[in-house]
Formats: structure tokens, C-alpha cells, sequence
């Protein structure tokens, strides 16, 4: 059974960083991409950036390029998402995710919100 369950969201000032964590389980990691996703209040989901497992590589939305990092620790099978340079139009609720390529995402966590406050 899979699992993706993230952490780490909360308020923060415009200008600040937040770093979430989306603890994974059930999955055979070398074989998967994590992602995270964001969906702000009245509009849809979106892509903001992934990491394939094994490899390492990423790929970060145009929005966030040069102010997010996604890194994985292998031995705590864990993806994480360093947000620095926060703006408020970064406020929406993240979500982690897993596929396995070429499939489209098929596993999702719960979501941690996060705010940027002016």
C-alpha cells in the first residue's frame, strides 16, 4: 500500500523559506517520480516541480525555477520541497506525488497548506 504523507507546511512573511517533507512508503522507489503539486483557492492544480528517484534528476515550473529545491533522501524515503524567496501568490496547499513513468500520477498525499502573508 502506498503511502505519501507531508509535513511542514505553515504562515510565513513574503521573502521567507519553508522546507516540506513528504515521507513516502509502499513504493519501489528506483522505479517512481515524486512531485509536488500546489492548487490555490479557486483555481486548478499545478505542476510546480519532480525528482526521478533513482537517477535524481528534476524539473521545476517556469514560476518557481531558481527559488524552490527538490532533493530526496534516500535512506528516509523522503522528498522534499526548499522554498525560498516565498511570494504570496506561492499560498495554495501542496500535495506530494508518485508515478511510474510513462503512467500519469496515480498516488497522492493528504496536502499541507501553506501561506504567505504581504
Amino acid at each position: 500500500q502506498v503511502q505519501l504523507v507531508e509535513s511542514g507546511g505553515g504562515l510565513v512573511q513574503a521573502g521567507g523559506s519553508l522546507r516540506l517533507s513528504c515521507a513516502a512508503s509502499g513504493l519501489t522507489f528506483s522505479n517512481y517520480v515524486l512531485a509536488w503539486f500546489r492548487q490555490a483557492p479557486g483555481k486548478e492544480r499545478e505542476f510546480v516541480a519532480a525528482i526521478n528517484w533513482y537517477i535524481g534528476g528534476t524539473n521545476y515550473a517556469d514560476s518557481v525555477k531558481g527559488r524552490f529545491t527538490i532533493s530526496r533522501d534516500n535512506a528516509k524515503n523522503t522528498v522534499y520541497l526548499q522554498m525560498n524567496s516565498l511570494k504570496p501568490e506561492d499560498t495554495a496547499v501542496y500535495y506530494c506525488a508518485a508515478r511510474v513513468p510513462p503512467h500519469n500520477y496515480d498516488y497522492w498525499g493528504q496536502g499541507t497548506q501553506v501561506t504567505v502573508s504581504s
